[in-house]
């Protein structure tokens, strides 16, 4: 597995573990891990927009001093 899709790989486990909590009924730790899967979603999509797009992260340091 590439370092690319690993924040993706721990979404789908939470996803998984989340539906494994909500089929146990355990609804506080489903949504616990849910979020967590939300957030390691997003996490994946800032690295990738910041792969696809490495040049805006220095032009706004540079603008910024």
């Amino acid at each position: 597995m590439k370092i690319k899709q690993g924040w993706l790989a721990v979404a789908g486990i939470c996803l998984l573990s989340a539906a494994a909590f909500w089929w146990r009924g355990f609804t506080d730790a489903t949504f616990v891990a849910a979020a967590l899967g939300v957030l390691a979603w997003f996490l994946n999509v800032r690295s990738q927009l910041r792969r696809k797009f490495p040049d805006e992260d220095e032009t706004d340091e540079e603008s910024k001093q």
